[in-house]
């Protein structure tokens, strides 16, 4: 059975900052407020003007990722696409993807796992190589939250928190022992998926009824989220997932060289880290300039951390995501 190793990186987040302060001037809230509950400074926005999209992004974190690589857009096998936020409501992106990239016909998978998306794209990915199907494959994470929150003073909770971006993954074959992926573990409690979730429109109630209703009130088209409860559950999964990752590869905590979190609160990651006694040096987070970009946090964040040279060769890196779903899990490999 053959190993599978992340050959390329990239990202791209829009040029448009939206700061703390500019949010203020929208709605009932300031930068001391959103600081302390997220530890937030600034995210990402896509500018209207510049027609950009989360395929756009996603083509453009992908570039570069099969740059470093050092392969071309022919030889990837195989795309697996992570959003909550496609271009339209269908198809998905990973054939968007393929066409703008001008790629053969090759698969393209998309993956609707929120926060966890790359985490469970990455899996899935490094199933397709051990079993010798696949050689190269493109694992995308990718959003644009900024076209669908509610920026006013009743969406804030919501609204402060996610930013727009998009980063990229080639995962290769490798005979490499001891290298690339060394395990992945998914989980997911869908009773409580109503804590995290967007509910419309959708099959269940379209635009049709929605229009008839012509309620001031509803709010069913914008996410909801119960936030205190989802921080309660988060800081637990999350701390799962990575002892059953270490577990699972006879692993000490002492072993990890750079954690690399889902970037949904600042305050979680900092409760993880201080839970399992790692210094900064060994965690990453970069939700302070970018916000929660969901799908794409973990590889823009694993990115930049090796762009930053923070992760070399022969380090442990653990991921690990926890969102809407619920769902999380944790992919630990040998870089």
């Amino acid at each position: 059975m053959y190993s599978s190793k992340i050959t390329g990186l990239g990202y791209f987040v829009p040029d448009n900052v939206v700061t703390n302060d500019d949010l203020s001037q929208w709605m009932d809230t300031n930068d001391e407020w959103i600081q302390e509950r997220t530890g937030i400074k600034e995210r990402r926005w896509i500018d209207p003007k510049t027609g950009e999209t989360t395929s756009t992004m996603a083509v453009k974190a992908s570039k570069i990722a099969i740059e470093r690589a050092g392969l071309t857009k022919d030889d990837i096998d195989f795309i697996i696409f992570a959003t909550l936020s496609p271009d339209m409501y269908f198809p998905g992106g990973g054939v968007r993807v393929q066409d703008m990239l001008d790629m053969p016909t090759i698969g393209a998978l998309d993956v609707r796992n929120q926060c966890s998306g790359f985490i469970y794209s990455l899996s899935v990915a490094d199933q397709f190589i051990k079993t010798g199907m696949y050689k190269n494959i493109l694992v995308i994470g990718a959003e644009n939250h900024s076209g669908g929150l509610e920026k006013s003073t009743r969406g804030r909770g919501v609204t402060v928190i996610f930013g727009d971006g998009a980063g990229a993954a080639v995962l290769s074959r490798t005979e490499e022992k001891g290298k690339g992926i060394l395990s992945s573990h998914l989980h997911s409690e869908g009773k409580h998926a109503k804590e995290l979730a967007l509910e419309g429109p959708a099959t269940q109630r379209w635009v049709p009824e929605i229009i008839a209703e012509n309620d001031p009130n509803d709010v069913s088209y914008f996410p909801y989220m119960n936030g205190q409860f989802v921080f309660k559950h988060a800081v637990v999964r999350f701390s799962e997932a990575i002892v059953e990752g270490l577990q699972a590869n006879n692993l000490q905590k002492e072993d990890i060289d750079m954690l690399i979190p889902h970037q949904a609160n600042l305050r979680i990651a900092q409760f993880i880290q201080k839970k399992f006694g790692l210094p900064d040096e060994n965690v990453y987070n970069n939700i302070q300039r970018y916000g929660n970009t969901t799908a794409a946090s973990v590889i823009i964040a694993l990115t930049e951390a090796w762009e930053k040279g923070k992760i070399n060769d022969g380090d442990l890196v653990v991921l690990a995501a926890f969102g809407s779903g619920f769902t999380w899990g944790s992919v630990v490999l040998r870089w």
